[in-house]
Formats: structure tokens, sequence, C-alpha cells
């Protein structure tokens, strides 16, 4: 296999295929497929969860692993100033090619405050987890703090790694407690055809855990929208 941009790969061909499948591998060898097609959602087909937190966005909006752009279209036909980054450069192609009009290779861990001012920091799809860890995750949210309005809010969707009976996910969360870490703390990377992308830290935590996370940081949980499934999402204000 070849290394690569394996994520954006998938979405790229998923576009202009109509489907693809890449799978999700952990370190400790457990795979999972994921569906390209669910980043190219239309918002009628959104789940209930993510129609209820879009609504508290305003603008400007910070749509951070903007992916192929679903939500940062949305909220840009409703007239919104949306900057989307993602650490994937073909998926900012892919975003750009859409329609989105503010589009960057970014990683998280070089935002700065040449970005601007923004009123929503955008992390739906699960993007809580590119917190990666505790200490991670706080100076991010310190960085966020900084660029963000008195009134500024986080939108982040996570996954609870506690809502499972999964005996292999179980162990996983076992063992990295032994090693001293969060239960859903996850090592992951994506696997596409013959394409492979780099390992990275990805978080899966409890509203109780992420609580936890944001102390000291300037931030607080306003508000948890729940779902029949693993994922939640938190709207969080400044404290």
């Amino acid at each position: 296999m070849k290394k690569a941009d394996s994520f954006g790969q998938a979405l790229v061909d998923c576009y202009q295929n109509g489907k693809s499948i890449m799978m999700v591998e952990r370190s400790d060898g457990y795979l999972d497929l994921d569906q390209p097609a669910d980043y190219f959602k239309q918002y009628k087909d959104w789940p209930d969860m993510e129609k209820k937190a879009i609504k508290y966005a305003k603008s400007p909006v910070l749509d951070v692993g903007c992916g192929a752009g679903r939500h940062s279209l949305y909220l840009q036909n409703k007239g919104m100033e949306v900057l989307g980054i993602d650490q994937s450069s073909l998926c900012v192609e892919l975003a750009k090619r859409r329609g989105l009009k503010n589009c960057r290779w970014l990683d998280l861990k070089n935002i700065t405050s040449d970005l601007g001012m923004f009123r929503t920091i955008l992390m739906l799809g699960n993007n809580l987890g590119l917190l990666e860890n505790m200490s991670r995750a706080r100076v991010v949210l310190r960085k966020f703090s900084r660029i963000t309005t008195p009134d500024g809010l986080i939108i982040g969707e996570c996954v609870n790694p506690y809502k499972t009976e999964d005996s292999y996910h179980l162990e996983y969360q076992k063992q990295n407690r032994k090693r001293g870490k969060l239960s859903g703390e996850l090592r992951l990377r994506i696997r596409y055809k013959n394409l492979f992308g780099p390992w990275f830290n990805y978080l899966f935590a409890s509203p109780e855990e992420l609580e936890k996370i944001l102390g000291n940081t300037g931030w607080k949980i306003n508000q948890i929208i729940e779902s029949p499934e693993t994922m939640y999402i938190a709207v969080i204000g400044k404290d």
C-alpha cells in the first residue's frame, strides 16, 4: 500500500463516482467501514441532532475539519460568512469545487489569530475527536478562546465511548486506562484501496469527560444534544 491522503481521495472518488468505501484502522488492528457518501448529505438527510445544533451557529463561522464542505455550504447558502479548514488538501480542493468560497488547507496545530475573529467554531461530524487528548485539547481550546468573540460558541460532535458493549472496544478502553489515558483515546489511520494515511490521535469522550477537559480553558458546556446512537453534540460557550 502507498502512503497518501487516503481520506481525501476516498471523498474525491465518491464525489466523482457516486460511491466509495474506506476503512478506519485502529492501532490494535480493529477495522471499521466508513461511508464517504455521508460527507455529502443534504440538510434534509442530516440526523435530527445536527439539524438542532446548526441553528446555534452565528456568523462568522470557522468550520474545523470541513471535509467536503456539507456544513459550510449549508451555512454559506444561508448568507453566513464561513471559513472551512481541513488538513486534507484534497478535501479543501473538493470543497472549493463544490462551491465553498473560503477554504484553506490548515491543521489545528497551525491555527493563529491571523485567521480572524469568529462567533462560531463548528466541529460537527465527530470533529471534537480532533482534540486528541486532555493536554492537547486544552492547548487548542485556549487558541479557540483567543480567536472568538465574547459570545463565541463551539458546536462540536463527539462519540461517548461508554455506550458500547463490544468486547473489542471495552478491551481497548481498558488498556488505555492502564496506560493512564482516557478510555476513548484512539490511534487511527484511514485506508482506501491501496492507499493508507498517516496515523493520528483521536478522542472519544463522554459529556462528563468533556466538561473536565474544558476546565480552565475559558469554555463551559451550555447544552448537550443527545442522539439515540453513541454520538452527542455539545454547544459550548465562553466561561
